[in-house]
């Protein structure tokens, strides 16, 4: 079992495999886990809240004007 050339291949690409998904996922959560920590003190100021709802009003209003 251990002398076929195929199950030792398979061995190799598996174990490369696992350390990329590993290293991967250990950057993926790095990630979530930096975002998290900034989340909350990071506010949007209120000026940007209103220009993003002005826009999506103008949105609705024009699929609204699209659709009658």
């Amino acid at each position: 079992m251990f002398t076929r050339s195929d199950f030792w291949i398979g061995l190799a690409i598996g174990a490369v495999a696992g350390v990329f998904g590993y290293r991967f996922f250990q950057e993926r959560e790095q990630q979530m886990m930096a975002l998290q920590s900034s989340a909350p003190s990071a506010q949007v100021p209120l000026a940007e809240l209103e220009r993003q709802r002005e826009e999506l009003e103008d949105l609705i209003a024009a699929q609204k004007a699209q659709e009658a």
